[in-house]
């Protein structure tokens, strides 16, 4: 019988509500009007641009933001929009850091960048805030039918591509809401106000996009089905395999998946609803270990720590996100390797971690060990591809779909993008651009 004295491990409601408010209000606040006409203006504008470059999507970022200091906002949204269909969602979560800011010239002479994701970002919030008439129109409709399964960023940038080239597409994910990772995996704060929903909306209006949510392959329809009646299919499936620590581990809300409890807390009511530990324990080193070690932190949990197997340098997570991290109170520990959860009378009391070293290119676990008190440990150590509910043999390399440089499988009908083709790097820009150069392959071969 356990003892009314010890107050649960989990607990809900840990703050106010004027703390959660406070907590999970927009992380990065939109540039005011003023804001950012001085930014833009900030700009050299410079031919054959080393940020676009840099941008997975290509957008032409020294034409917009000249349009941006031209007070053209709808202009400047076009601009982004034509080349990523989600530059709103983009503009919140891109890492801008390590891609079209690190290349901004800027920083060869002032070290601080054009801050190009919070203008991309405000002409983006402009339109949706006013949209006005369309931004895009149909083609007329070519009689081609596409099947685009997984509603994530790869599948949803495919969908409406094909849809503006006149081709009828039904759009299936196996969730109740489209927007994949954009709608469950991303932390709270990054995107706030349904934002993920609102774009998918704005998206759908192109018209020719038929949904059919909670559609599982595998399940609910199968691939060689969908090759047999549509003239081309997509697969945008992300990873849905969680890999795990390979130690025993509780079978409990104490110890889950990071990707669990992210989506849990996206799709709450209210942060007030998401129980969350006193002492928390992230396992991992990328951007899903930070939103998670973050989140748990702004929940109310009064001591999290982040663990990690390897370096600083060798963390998935940027720089800038580490800092995040340690800004909000989370602690990271590195060059520890979970060997055992530490559980006395059915109770998660922590993790021991052996301490681990390179010796040259290898990295080793030694004898040392330590420990680190938790009563709830998330797992972030990445994702993997499931490939069993294809069906059908495609060709795979490292685990993931094997595709040429626009998406084509090893079977002509077969398209793939995002993270479960191979080379994905989990980022929601270049899952859009994998889908923007898959519909236009489509596109190419349905026209051929």
């Amino acid at each position: 019988m356990s003892n009314p004295s010890v107050p649960p491990p989990l607990a809900a409601a840990r703050l106010s509500q004027a703390e959660y408010a406070r907590n999970f209000a927009d992380a990065h606040p939109p540039l005011s009007a003023v804001q950012a006409l001085l930014e833009a203006e900030r700009c050299y504008y410079c031919f054959d641009a080393p940020c676009t470059a840099a941008c997975p999507t290509g957008i032409d970022i020294p034409s917009f933001i000249a349009r941006i200091a031209q007070g053209n906002l709808r202009g400047a949204a076009r601009g982004i929009l034509e080349e990523n269909v989600l530059g709103g969602m983009c503009a919140r979560v891109c890492p801008t850091e390590v891609l079209c800011e690190q290349a901004c010239v800027r920083c060869t002479q002032e070290d601080k960048p054009v801050e190009i994701g919070l203008l991309q970002r405000h002409a983006t919030d402009a339109y949706f805030a006013q949209p006005g008439a369309p931004l895009f129109t149909r083609a007329p409709a070519s009689g081609k039918r596409v099947a685009v399964v997984g509603a994530g960023p790869a599948g949803l940038a495919c969908a409406h591509r094909l849809a503006l080239l006149g081709h009828a597409v039904t759009l299936f994910d196996d969730k109740p809401k489209l927007g994949g990772l954009n709608e469950y995996g991303l932390a709270t704060y990054k995107t706030v106000d349904g934002f993920a929903q609102k774009e998918v909306n704005w998206l759908l209006s192109i018209g020719g996009i038929e949904v059919k949510p909670q559609h599982s392959l595998g399940r609910d329809m199968y691939l060689d089905t969908l090759a047999k009646d549509y003239d081309a299919v997509f697969l945008g499936l992300g990873l849905a395999g969680v890999n795990t620590l390979g130690i025993a581990e509780p079978v409990d809300a104490a110890a889950r998946p990071a990707v669990d409890f992210i989506a849990e807390l996206r799709q709450a009511a209210s942060p007030a609803d998401v129980p969350v530990g006193r002492r928390v324990v992230v396992i991992g080193g990328g951007m899903t270990a930070v939103d998670a070690a973050v989140q748990s932190k702004l929940l109310g949990a009064e001591d999290v720590t982040m663990v990690y197997r390897r370096g600083p340098e060798a963390m998935s997570a940027s720089e800038y996100e580490q800092q995040w991290a340690q800004k909000n109170g989370v602690r990271i520990k590195h060059w520890g390797a979970p060997q055992q959860m530490l559980i006395a009378d059915g109770r998660l009391l922590g993790v021991r971690f052996a301490r681990t070293a390179m010796q040259g290119e290898r990295l080793v676990v030694t004898d040392e060990h330590f420990n680190v008190e938790a009563d709830m440990v998330l797992t972030a150590i990445g994702q993997s591809f499931e490939a069993k509910p294809l069906g059908v043999s495609l060709a795979l390399q490292d685990g993931r779909i094997a595709t040429d440089a626009v998406g084509r499988s090893s079977n002509p009908k077969i398209w793939a993008g995002g993270d479960c083709r191979h080379g994905g790097r989990d980022l929601t820009v270049e899952a859009v651009q994998h889908g923007k150069l898959a519909a236009a392959s489509i596109d190419a071969a349905l026209r051929a």
